[in-house]
């Protein structure tokens, strides 16, 4: 990829800059910690920046959040001038969605640079505006040469762990922002809402880890407008309000966006909740989920109403999103001979396998919120159960097992080639590769799965692999012990390059920083690696 300053990607790095201001208190103003009042003053303000999100060839969707009412306007240029400029008229930023509103951009230019920006309107008065706030994206490309980037990880504010302005904040997303990116894959537990944000926590070696704190973050989230909170309170981040400015996103949910473990039906037993009743908290989780995150497929007005859906970009990639949350059958040891419903649901399962047959792209990242063959296991309630789909047993499928070696046996017997699985979900990174010669369920082709994460989160050790599908860990990072804060070190992010000329794709895991810790190269068209 170019990287002279005449080049468009040194253009969309140049969009926003800054350093990040110090937080003369921990404690946020209460007009940035909860919702906007009626009364307010002046004009419009956007504070918690603008994201892009589900770019294609020739659309995107641009989000904002306003203080007050107001409609949302967003211009479009090649420049950053602005010059020629083409305006879209946005929704109405009301209670109703938190003051939070999408406008989907159509007819765009494939294989370019957009610069847009949103502005705020007084709804009585379209004149008066705020002051406009600035982002911008790359439309997919149509033709095969080009190159494509993407970066990926999970797992942000977790176990406590916040906007620590000493630490100097989310500063990953500064790094991973550095790579410019064609979009940025956010693989679940985009927020913690389970996981209360104290003001200070104790660190092994005596010091003291300091978050910024709002009153939504002080207790787990019940409340739709708790739910809303726990998002607003991400974006108070500036390194993380930049990088959205300048990277879109491809974003699906894991269980942290409702609480820890959850599926269907789920009846809490902990102490913590008044609001027992899984099924409830899912779908204010899910109502504040869409509202602040840019998806197609969840936009007001969409018809799916879904999370899992798949994003093309160009002749090079297509991303297969899927939803392991929704639709999966109750926590269990995972030992059932028979198991249609599984992990992903029958119906998502037929929409994977036909969306995946009828793909052309030369790679099909499949975009999972859990791990295949490592072993997750769901002990909140004191039985042995599990909660992803490897069930620790090194023998023939069982559980939700059973799926995936029905989708795995779906994807040799169709000959679909360039498969690949990225995911998070477990706070460290590392490479699987699934081979049939070493795996009790022989019927697939062979396969790699890459992790990586925590963006900013507790570390935990590496969990135990299922030799069901033959995995071998071919590298690992992960702390020893459990829960090692940021400033411990162990956060990760993962980073795809798709070469247009030779077709190859690296992936490379890095550390925080950005470091290269690991690199495997794949050939297009190939299968076992």
């Amino acid at each position: 990829m170019s990287d002279s300053p005449s080049s468009p990607l040194a253009a969309r790095r140049s969009v926003l800059r800054g350093t990040l201001a110090a937080s003369a208190a921990l404690a946020v103003p209460a007009t940035l910690g909860t919702a906007p009042a009626f009364t307010l003053s002046g004009r419009p303000k956007a504070g918690w920046g603008v994201q892009s999100g589900d770019v294609s060839a020739h659309s995107g969707l641009v989000w904002v959040r306003s203080d007050r009412p107001a409609r949302m306007i967003v211009e479009t240029s090649a420049t950053e001038s602005f010059r020629k400029a083409h305006r879209w008229h946005g929704p109405l930023l009301g209670p109703d969605t938190d003051f939070t509103g999408t406008t989907r951009l159509r007819g765009l230019p494939a294989g370019e640079q957009i610069h847009y920006r949103v502005l705020l309107a007084d709804p009585d008065d379209p004149r008066r505006t705020g002051e406009p706030v600035t982002g911008t994206f790359r439309t997919a490309p149509l033709g095969r040469r080009d190159d494509v980037r993407f970066v990926w990880s999970g797992d942000l504010a977790g176990q406590g762990w916040g906007i620590n302005p000493e630490f100097g904040g989310y500063t990953i997303f500064k790094a991973m922002g550095a790579l410019d990116p064609d979009f940025f894959l956010f693989s679940g537990d985009t927020i913690y809402a389970d996981g209360p944000i104290a003001a200070t926590v104790p660190l092994p070696d005596g010091s003291t880890w300091r978050n910024i704190t709002t009153e939504e973050k002080s207790k787990v989230a019940e409340t739709l407008a708790e739910f809303r909170g726990n998002f607003r309170y991400n974006l108070l981040d500036e390194h993380l309000k930049r990088f959205n400015a300048q990277v879109p996103s491809i974003v699906q949910w894991d269980d942290h966006e409702v609480t820890n473990n959850w599926y269907p039906g789920e009846t809490l037993t902990d102490t913590r909740y008044t609001v027992k009743n899984v099924d409830l908290l899912a779908s204010r989780a899910l109502r504040a989920f869409s509202e602040y995150f840019p998806m197609s497929s969840l936009r007001p007005g969409a018809k799916e109403g879904r999370v899992h859906r798949v994003l093309r970009h160009g002749p090079l990639l297509d991303v297969f999103v899927l939803d392991m949350r929704t639709y999966r059958n109750a926590n269990s040891p995972g030992t059932q001979t028979t198991d249609p419903q599984g992990i992903l649901g029958a119906e998502q399962l037929e929409w994977l396998k036909r969306e995946l047959s009828r793909s052309r792209a030369v790679w099909k990242v499949i975009a999972s919120d859990m791990p295949l063959g490592l072993v997750v296991p769901d002990t909140g309630d004191g039985k042995p159960n599990i909660e992803a789909v490897a069930q620790g047993e090194p023998g023939a499928p069982l559980g939700r097992e059973l799926q995936i070696a029905e989708l795995l046996r779906f994807i040799k017997h169709r000959k679909i080639t360039g498969t690949v699985w990225l995911t998070a979900d477990v706070h460290y990174t590392s490479a699987q590769h699934y081979q049939p010669s070493r795996a009790a369920f022989t019927d697939f082709e062979p396969f790699w799965e890459f992790v990586s994460g925590p963006l900013n989160a507790g570390a935990f050790p590496a969990n135990a692999l299922d030799n069901t599908f033959g995995p071998e860990r071919v590298f690992v990072k992960a702390p020893t012990v459990a829960n090692v804060s940021p400033a411990g070190g162990y956060q990760f992010f993962g980073e795809v390059d798709i070469d247009g000329g030779s077709g190859e794709l690296t992936v490379r895991l890095r550390e925080q920083d950005g470091t290269v810790l690991y690199t495997k190269v794949l050939q297009p068209g190939r299968v076992g690696q």
